[in-house]
């Protein structure tokens, strides 16, 4: 009998998992390991990047079939049936999301990320617009995002060399459940104590404004980027840059949706079946508190955890999310 290749990829592209890429930042914390309960003896672990296609941070599959496959090497081989039709026609071989635990036990450094018509030009690559959902605070814990009163691109090289920038940001105290979106050209940075989960476009370009004069352990103080972020830089001023959303048990909570990417919050203690029939994407699934075992049309389940992130292939029409007491997860598509 002859069977579609589409039909015969379905029954094979079951959940995947990657193994987490580890990054060790001047400001990162202790938080990852234990999270991701990971038996590893790395310090200063700033960031674990969940699902990643950037060049030299590639995401390995951990398992199944195709355990050891790279995500590009996937993305290559299965193409629109993995990420969706429309996807595949604009990103190609890119995987267009990179997804990020990241942990702060310092302030990062004050930053912008350039759009994709100043990213193409400059560096022939993606923009990089992005979003955080905290996942947990410390006592006090802040971030700043956006300016809090209008200047021009003339006062805010003053202020960076007079080291009042921060004088001129937003700061809000943060709390588990705070979400922040961030379209390229907004200011930001996080400080001491965050810990968040990030969904971004797939970019790894970050314009360092003001680094609070710290130096790394040689005694060197970090590159910044002050003139060329100068450029990418929405000086626009907003009264609020938090998102609100209003909580709700085992249904979708939309926290963002922009081209890039749409993201919902799921908080379940009971089933819950998501239709994907009509959504021409994969999804991705980020577990930050509790467990579940996820069902897809292949039948076969897969357990999650706190501090897991699964990639489901745009030809799953439905997942359904079954909670061990409780889970909490971010689901993210194109």
């Amino acid at each position: 009998m002859f069977v579609p290749q589409k039909q015969f990829l379905i029954n094979q592209m079951y959940p995947l998992k990657f193994k987490p890429i580890l990054k060790q930042r001047l400001w990162g914390g202790e938080k990852i390991l234990s999270f991701k309960h990971l038996d590893d003896k790395l310090s200063n672990v700033g960031e674990s990047w969940e699902i990643s296609s950037v060049d030299d941070s590639e995401s390995v599959v951990a398992n199944g079939e195709y355990r050891g496959r790279t995500l590009p090497q996937l993305v290559r081989e299965f193409k629109d049936v993995l990420v969706g039709e429309s996807n595949y026609h604009h990103f190609g071989d890119t995987f267009p999301l990179l997804i990020k635990f990241i942990d702060a036990q310092q302030d990062l450094s004050i930053q912008v990320h350039p759009s994709d018509e100043l990213a193409k030009k400059r560096h022939n690559s993606l923009g990089k617009t992005e979003m955080w959902y905290v996942v947990g605070a410390e006592p006090g814990a802040k971030l700043r995002s956006g300016f809090s009163k209008q200047i021009t691109p003339k006062e805010y090289k003053e202020h960076v060399a007079n080291d009042t920038i921060t004088d001129v940001l937003q700061e809000y105290e943060i709390h588990e459940g705070d979400v922040f979106f961030l379209p390229a050209g907004r200011i930001h940075s996080i400080g001491a104590g965050a810990f968040i989960a990030e969904i971004q476009e797939t970019s790894d370009i970050t314009y360092r404004i003001y680094d609070f004069n710290r130096k790394d352990a040689n005694g060197n103080t970090r590159e910044l980027h002050t003139e060329m972020a100068k450029d990418a830089i929405d000086y626009e001023v907003q009264t609020d840059y938090r998102t609100s959303y209003e909580k709700e048990k085992n249904e979708p909570v939309e926290l963002v949706a922009c081209p890039y990417f749409t993201t919902s919050l799921y908080d379940v203690d009971e089933e819950v079946s998501c239709d994907y029939s009509e959504l021409d994407s994969f999804v991705v699934l980020m577990c930050l508190d509790g467990s579940c075992t996820l069902k897809t049309d292949n039948e076969d389940p897969v357990e999650m955890h706190a501090g897991e992130t699964v990639l489901i292939s745009a030809e799953n029409n439905e997942v359904t999310i079954i909670p061990h007491d409780q889970a909490k997860l971010l689901e993210s598509y194109v």
